[in-house]
């Protein structure tokens, strides 16, 4: 394999991480563990794929002697990967165990590494540059260290002990692993990527640099681990003066050849972003007050040297080196570099002025708006290196330049030189400046637009503190705040008024919960285990919290923050029911006036319309029933003109029907691919329902296995809580279960009636509505008088069976046809008229909401016969069908 093919191999785990890492970020309020994710696919993912990577190439490149085999390279790529997925999934998962596991392999290859390049390095012949392979060893046997803090960190450690070692493990694996490695490669290969010579005494620099940073990595993390902080002080104090040590011939590089591409650019971005994160990390080691105040502090910090410097550090390498190593000549390296280098200056200012704003104190539309900035301008890089990797190479005999030694290059001006046959275009400076005035003028749209969208957010406006006319302290109150029982612990927050609020919010419930104030300040979807430090601004005035997942408000899911020794004003506004962050979940839903005002029960459907199936499925074959429900958010018809956003199960509402014998095993697997957690409930199995009837949050998967051992059509449905609002927005079903000997007849049908509490068009159910207990509609099979636009088909003399459920959550029923008597009346697992008295006949059946039975009726003309719910106000409401019955 030539090297060219060798390097798109071995880099590709790298850009799949980075893609992953996409993916989330998108779509992160549906992932578990989101958070630790977007941090660990970028550095324990792309990151240390490409360390060990370009390590080895640059080992190669600096050394001098023979090259070893690649092999062996091969191969702990491949166990590197294994051991990152392994730890991802289990996080995923929740599977300690396999993080442990996963987390032993990712430190055994990195240390494995370690002892190759320092073996190759020890037998190598004095070089120039040689010094800097000695900073990849030292970082890779930093790694099994901080990947063993990490398998700690994962075992759920709490409190004093999880903030010292969050501390040891950033120390160890990004100012270590990734800091030595990078800072070692900068000094060669930034001038290598501005085309100019290395500057005078960079070869010292690059021998003694590492030992400032090594003594601060291990001061800082020895500091932590003990528990002494003016050690970690000490210790990100020294690492700090490292960096500047050895960006001293950086800057005289940077001095004589200006930076106008995006290679370099984003490496000097970087190194920025970490001596910003130093200074800041040191300033919080003295001014947190203690471990616990420490913490929240890092959870942010941690995020900022993940994207400001690890990310733009990764992407300018890359940029750089990728049309190096593929060779093919200077004219298809020329025209990879200008595909990698498009619109560079652009993105540059674009991700890091970005980065810069989100971390202000501003409105939180403003912050998340300038998040996705950093993003876009972070994941430009993917499909620019798909063009660059798309371009032709060029014909043979151009073959490899002597630019395809990068490392050698970096080590000499002559080959720096060489390299210059990839140069980009460097545009003009009027061009320049264009660029960077269009990445500022983005992110200053969306300030704009974020702070137009909510004014009332913005400091000093917002807060009930202005409101209230009370004059900031400058003090800040922190308080320690726990979601457990659909319930915050403590629901009272007491604060001297002027005083600013910070929540430090850890969710220890078994669903997905979220905190939002009146004033606007939020934390964001929490899974079980997670946490989030909420700035609630200056307190002026009294005010409420909650959560603002759909129903959990109802439920009791409330706070208060007091402000004592405010003056008296005007009660904070509340957010309506109906405009709620959060209340939508993350679904397309819209707010506004209720879609009831859309009903229009005789209105007649497209031509197109289908209705919902009622044919009762056959009987399947064998005892045993294999069956996956996936949960689904996704706007559907309930009446025509009227869209709702349901939760479904298998994307109808109602769910499938299930059918069955007395004895059939039924194994049902439930995938929740919604935003919020629910669960399923089979009434026609009889188990404890602890473990199988348990909520799950997005993306879990359980296993509910029953037996049914009593006949009738039984119910299904969510059983989260509110249960009323889970029902009512979709999520329920039926399971017919056979009574033994039952006679075959000419036609089954399946008819399950529920309610419709209209939110606005396009929204979810309204639980003001359930509760009070005031549907817009009542419906058979979901959709309001589907089956008098379809109705359902049936001949003279034919015998049909009518399955009925009621679903509720509230409404009983009285199934009658008109024109029809029933013949027979099962209900509720016995017979009300078995059909052997040919005088006697039912006109109604009545059922209570999580009842069912069956009819059976011979029509005797052809004709329509409709069918209702004889409460007639609910048959006038959408409870209405026909059986067209011809001779």
């Amino acid at each position: 394999m030539n090297r060219a093919g060798w390097h798109l191999r071995a880099n590709a785990p790298a850009v799949f991480w980075l893609v992953a890492l996409v993916v989330v970020v998108l779509f992160h309020r549906s992932i578990p563990a989101s958070a630790w994710l977007m941090v660990h696919l970028l550095l324990l993912g792309a990151v240390t794929n490409s360390i060990l990577v370009w390590s080895w190439h640059f080992a190669q490149a600096l050394l001098r002697g023979p090259n070893p085999s690649s092999r062996g390279m091969v191969l702990r790529l491949v166990l590197l990967n294994v051991g990152v997925l392994s730890v991802v999934v289990s996080m995923v998962a929740n599977i300690w165990l396999l993080t442990l596991m996963g987390s032993i392999l990712v430190g055994a290859v990195v240390a494995a590494h370690a002892v190759v390049l320092g073996l190759r390095a020890h037998k190598a012949l004095p070089s120039r540059f040689g010094a800097s392979v000695w900073y990849y060893v030292a970082a890779c046997l930093l790694l099994p260290v901080g990947a063993g803090v990490g398998a700690a960190l994962a075992a759920g450690l709490e409190g004093e002990a999880h903030a010292r070692l969050l501390l040891v493990h950033m120390a160890v694996n990004v100012l270590g692993f990734v800091g030595l490695t990078v800072l070692g490669t900068l000094t060669t290969l930034l001038p290598t990527m501005l085309h100019t010579r290395v500057a005078d005494g960079a070869e010292s620099v690059a021998r003694h640099g590492a030992w400032p940073l090594l003594a601060g990595v291990l001061m800082a993390a020895a500091g932590a681990a003990a528990g002494v902080m003016f050690l970690c002080t000490a210790g990100l104090l020294v690492y700090l003066g490292g960096v500047v040590y050895i960006c001293i011939p950086l800057v005289k590089v940077v001095r004589s050849k200006v930076p106008v591409t995006f290679a370099p650019l984003s490496a000097l971005a970087a190194l920025a972003w970490l001596a910003v994160s130093l200074v800041w990390l040191a300033m919080l080691t003295l001014t947190s007050g203690g471990w616990e105040g420490l913490h929240g502090g890092l959870e942010v910090v941690g995020p900022v040297l993940a994207a400001g410097f690890a990310a733009q550090v990764l992407l300018a390498a890359l940029s750089y080196l990728a049309p190096v190593v593929l060779g093919g000549g200077p004219a298809a390296m020329r025209g990879r570099v200008a595909a990698l280098d498009k619109a560079g200056l652009f993105r540059v200012v674009l991700t890091n002025v970005s980065l810069l704003v989100s971390l202000l104190p501003l409105p939180s539309l403003v912050r998340v708006g300038t998040s996705f900035l950093v993003l876009a301008g972070l994941a430009w890089f993917l499909p620019l290196l798909g063009l660059a990797l798309l371009r032709k190479p060029a014909a043979a005999g151009e073959g490899t330049t002597p630019a395809a030694r990068p490392g050698a290059a970096a080590a000499s001006s002559a080959a720096a030189g060489s390299a210059a046959a990839g140069a980009p275009f460097d545009p003009a400076p009027g061009r320049r400046w264009g660029m960077a005035a269009a990445g500022l003028a983005v992110v200053v749209l969306v300030i704009v637009a974020g702070i137009v969208s909510d004014p009332s957010a913005l400091p000093g406006l917002n807060q009930a503190g202005a409101q209230a006319g009370v004059v900031a302290t400058g003090q800040t109150t922190t308080v320690e705040m726990t979601m457990k029982n659909m319930r915050f612990h403590p629901d009272k927050v007491e604060v001297p008024a002027g005083n600013k609020l910070v929540i430090k919010l850890v969710n220890q419930d078994s669903m997905v919960h979220d905190l939002v104030t009146a004033d606007g300040a939020e934390s964001g979807r929490l899974y079980p285990g997670e946490k989030a430090t909420v700035d609630a601004g200056v307190v002026g005035a009294s005010m409420d919290g909650w959560c603002s997942i759909a129903g959990h408000r109802q439920q009791g899911m409330v706070f208060t923050i007091v402000a004592t020794g405010a003056p008296l004003a005007a009660p904070s506004a509340s957010p309506g029911m109906g405009g709620m962050p959060g209340m939508n979940h993350g679904t397309t839903a819209a707010t506004g006036p209720s879609a009831a005002a859309q009903l229009d029960f005789m209105k007649e459907p497209a031509a197109g319309f289908a209705a919902h199936n009622p044919v009762l499925p056959p009987l399947p074959a064998g005892t045993v029933h294999e069956i996956a429900m996936k949960v689904t958010e996704q706007q559907q018809d309930v009446a025509v003109g009227v869209k709702q956003t349901l939760w479904t199960f298998n994307g109808t509402a109602p769910g499938p029907t299930l059918r069955g014998k007395i004895g059939d095993k039924f194994k049902i697997t439930l995938t929740n691919d919604g935003s919020l957690g629910h669960s399923i409930d089979f009434h026609a199995g009889a188990l404890a329902p602890d473990q199988p009837m348990r909520t799950i949050n997005p993306g879990e998967t359980l296993t509910y296995t029953f037996t049914a051992t009593k006949a009738g059509i039984w119910m299904y449905h969510c059983s989260t809580m509110p249960m009323s609002l889970h029902i009512a927005n979709g999520m329920f079903g039926a399971v017919v279960i056979d009574p033994p000997n039952l006679p075959v007849v000419d036609k089954e049908y399946v008819l399950i009636q529920s309610e419709l509490y209209l939110g606005p068009q396009g929204g979810i159910a309204d639980l003001a509505k359930i509760q009070a207990d005031k549907p817009d509609a009542v419906v058979f099979n979901g959709f309001a008088n589907q089956y008098d636009f379809r109705p359902l088909a049936a001949k003279v003399g034919e015998k049909v069976r009518v399955w009925v459920l009621d679903a509720g959550p509230n409404r009983a029923t009285s199934f009658h046809v008109v024109g029809g008597q029933f013949t027979k009346v099962w209900s509720e697992g016995r017979y009300l008229l078995d059909g052997s008295d040919p005088t006697a006949a039912s006109q109604a059946m009545a059922l209570a909401p999580a009842q069912g039975g069956f009819v059976e009726l011979t029509f005797p003309q052809a004709g329509n016969y409709p069918f209702v719910s004889h409460y007639m106000v609910d048959a006038e409401r959408g409870a209405h069908g026909v059986f067209k019955v011809s001779g």
